[in-house]
Parts: structure tokens; sequence; C-alpha cells
């Protein structure tokens, strides 16, 4: 009886944690205090450490650390910054400007990470607009809002859609004929909103101060699209594990004459990494316990199913921007299995509703960050202004793609 108790209230103060991000008078983040909260059920006896029944699950973790290797190459590269310089350079309209950020947010993001996008594109894209006398603010949301909608596109866009592919052994492939709708419409209708609600403040004056700019390397940026294709097309065609893909693609990156291993590994977020096995742990502690049955009791009480895909969205949503979507996958990812179209759904839902306001998601902090490193203030009625019809409308486009599919 009071071994249940203890993990379930560790289970809820990890999470409340994960609410509020920080605990009164103690210097503990997110991360530090799911790894407490792991530390006290491991020491207490009621979650293991060892072997499988930890709950840690290594291959997801394997599959993130090898495209944090890769992202981190094509930073190391230049690439990202080259990229952003080229795009605020192109001789467009403002309105076709914003649509070449939002195309090419997407597309990165699907095919590297949103948060590493973010980190490197924010600031030489503000430093452009600048250069031209550009409103640098949409253009820093719309990217926010295209790195998160991009990453849904596939199973390596962000680390909640890893872990959603890896524990319900989703096909790469089918996923993304499933995905690839639903994104790029929302991707189009971002930049529609977009447009219509910046009308006529596309040239406000700005003051912002010079980032600096990582220099472009030709060799390892081609390195490192080669070894990303060879992976992504291993993804679509080959049988072999996408953990061991990623980890062998990492392993051709990490073996350099040129570049040290030191540099590309502190590019790794081993933060991020830690927090993931805290909850691992905290998770499976608390499935264990009886909590999952708990769970479904409350929702069954409250009229809610989750094998509504319009309850899944619903729920998905509300928990993604209260505990960050990572956690609320978490959570989530065993109540649901083995519901049909579950899997997509709540990766499609989780990462949309990362756009509802600045905390959904890591993207969106990164940009409001360096923007104000740059000297360009973004709050949360500005970010809103955006996020909320976008995230109605990137919802309702999963939906409405979903019934036809």
């Amino acid at each position: 009886m009071w071994g249940r108790v203890l993990v379930f209230s560790v289970f809820a103060l990890v999470y409340i944690g994960m609410v509020v991000g920080r605990f009164p008078r103690l210097a503990m983040d997110r991360t530090g205090i799911v790894v407490i909260g792991a530390i006290v059920l491991a020491v207490c006896g009621k979650a293991s450490l060892g072997g499988g029944r930890s709950g840690i699950d290594v291959p997801t973790l394997l599959l993130l650390f090898g495209f944090m290797v890769i992202s981190g190459q094509f930073r190391l590269g230049g690439f990202y910054s080259e990229v952003a310089r080229k795009l605020a350079a192109l001789p467009l309209s403002p309105e076709l400007l914003l649509g070449a950020v939002v195309a090419v947010s997407g597309i990165l993001s699907a095919l590297l990470t949103n948060d590493v996008v973010c980190l490197a594109v924010t600031p030489v894209l503000g430093n452009g607009c600048v250069r031209k006398r550009l409103n640098p603010l949409p253009f820093l949301l719309a990217l926010a809002c295209a790195a998160n909608i991009g990453s849904a596109a596939t199973l390596m866009g962000n680390p909640q859609n890893m872990l959603i592919g890896q524990y319900l052994a989703l096909s790469f492939r089918g996923y993304l004929i499933f995905a690839i709708p639903p994104t790029v419409l929302s991707l189009f209708l971002l930049w529609v909103i977009a447009v219509v609600l910046f009308r006529g403040k596309w040239t406000l004056e700005i003051r912002a101060e010079p980032a600096p700019e990582r220099p472009f390397d030709r060799r390892q940026t081609i390195k490192a699209a080669a070894v990303l294709g060879v992976v992504v097309l291993l993804f679509l065609f080959s049988p072999f594990s996408r953990e061991t893909v990623a980890l062998a693609g990492a392993g051709v990156l990490l073996f350099s004459r040129t570049m040290e291993s030191r540099r590309t590994l502190d590019m790794v977020d081993w933060q991020l990494l830690v927090l993931f096995m805290g909850l691992f742990v905290v998770n499976a502690a608390f499935e264990s316990a009886g909590g999952l049955e708990v769970i479904r009791e409350l929702l069954g009480r409250g009229g809610i199913s989750l094998s509504s895909p319009p309850w899944l969205y619903a729920v998905t949503t509300v928990l993604s921007n209260l505990v960050s979507n990572v956690p609320a996958v978490m959570l989530l990812l065993p109540l649901v299995k083995g519901i049909h179209l579950a899997g997509p759904i709540l990766a499609l839902s989780s990462t949309f509703a990362g756009n509802l306001i600045i905390v959904g998601s890591i993207a969106n902090i990164i940009v409001v960050g360096e923007a104000a490193r740059l000297g360009i203030p973004i709050d949360w009625k500005q970010h809103a202004r955006l996020g909320v019809p976008v995230t109605a409308a990137s919802l309702a486009a999963g939906l409405l793609c979903m019934r036809l599919f």
C-alpha cells in the first residue's frame, strides 16, 4: 500500500515539475526533477535500473543519439547558417520570402531535428531580415511553427516521433505516406495565416545586434548529406533496425581525419537523453504500480475514450502544452497500444500541439531565446497570435486527412 502511494506521489511530483519547470527554492530544472524522481524510486526499491525491468528503451535512445550526431555534423559544417543566409538574401517580396522560410524550415525539420534547425537558423535569419529592413518577427515565428509542423512528417523529425515509431514498431514508409498530406497542408495554412496576420507590418524597424555566424564547410556538409541520404534510404527500403542504421551513420561521421570527435559529441543534447532515461524509469514504476489502470478508470468516468481520434487529439494537445510533448507521449503510449492509427495520430497531434504556446515545444523556446539575444523580443501574446490559429488549423488538417486516408 505504502509503496504504491510512494510511486504515485513521485510520479505526480515529477509531472507537476514538468508543468511548472522548477520547484520554489530549489535549483533544479525539468531534467533534474525527473532524475531525482527516478533516483528516489530506485533507492526505495520501487524501480529497477537493471535489464529490461528499468523500462529504459535503449533502441530509442540509440536512435536519438545517432541523429543528434548527424545533425551536429551539419551544424559544425555551417550548413544551417549557409541556408539561412541564402534564404534571407533571396530577391523576393516579404510574402514570398515568408513562404520560402516556411518551406525550407519544414523540409529541414523533417529530415533532421526541429530543435537543431531552430537553434542554428534563428540568429542568421534574424540578422538577414534586419539587413533587408524587414520586420524579423513574422519570419522567426514562422520558422518556429514550420519547424514543429515539418518535423511531424517523418519518424526522425523530433524526439517524440522517434519514440512513437520505436515503441509501436511503425513502418517508416507507411507513416511517411500518412503524415505527408496533413504536414504539407498545415505548412500551407501556416503561410496563409501569417501573411494575413502580418499584412502591412513587414517593414517594422527593430534594432538588432549582429550574431556570430558559423563559416560554411562544404566538405563536411557533403559528408553529412551523403550519410543522411543513405540512412533515409535504408529506413525506407532495408530490413535493418532504425537504431542500428542511425548508429552506423553516426560512426561514419565520427570517423574523421579533420573533425575532432569531441566537437561532434559536444553537439549531442545529453540533457535530453538523461531526461528520456529518467522518464522511462518513472513511467515504468508507475505502470507496475497500476497507475495506467487508474488513468483509464478516470478517463472512462469522464466519458473520454482515447480510441476516438478527436479525443486523442484533444487529450494530447492539452497534455503536450502542460508537460511538453515528450513526457506527454511517454505517458500516453501504453494507453493507446493496439488502437488502430494511434501511433500516427499521437505523432501528429503531439507535434502540431507544440505551436499553441511558447512552452509547448523546445523549438519555440529556442527561437524566442535566440531572438532575445539579437534584441528582438517575442512575448507570449505575439507568439499566441500566430501559434493558436496555426495549431487549430494544423490539428483540423490532420483530422481531415485522417478521415480521407
